[in-house]
């Protein structure tokens, strides 16, 4: 006869396996559902300069990485011969910037987004 101590690690060993099968099972159900659909006029000009490529990406939302060190993430207001100005930046809505071009060592957006 088995001990109330064994039955409860039985049935412990058995809802833990349960609670793993669901977790692998889950989302593959899951990501059958959705897939990654480009996002309207989201793209790179490899060819362009960078002011050309931020010109092409006004409205949209970046991350601009400056030669500090420094990263920037707002919405793309304007592009200029020398500066750009990023409006409704991340963390700080009420907060716009204008930073100079040739400070701009890297440029971010995003261009796929999960349709279901």
């Amino acid at each position: 006869m088995k001990t109330r101590f064994e039955r409860t690690g039985v049935l412990g060993i058995c809802l833990v396996g349960l609670l793993c099968a669901g977790i692998l099972l889950l989302p593959s159900g899951v990501w059958a559902k959705t897939k990654l659909v480009p996002i309207e006029g989201m793209s790179y000009k490899v060819g362009a300069s960078l002011e050309d490529n931020l010109k092409a990406l006004v409205g949209k939302k970046v991350s601009v990485t400056l030669d500090s060190g420094n990263t920037l993430t707002g919405l793309v207001k304007e592009v200029g011969d020398h500066l750009v100005h990023l409006e409704k930046l991340d963390g700080k809505e009420y907060y716009d910037a204008l930073i100079r071009i040739e400070r701009i060592d890297a440029l971010e957006g995003r261009f796929r987004e999960l349709q279901r």
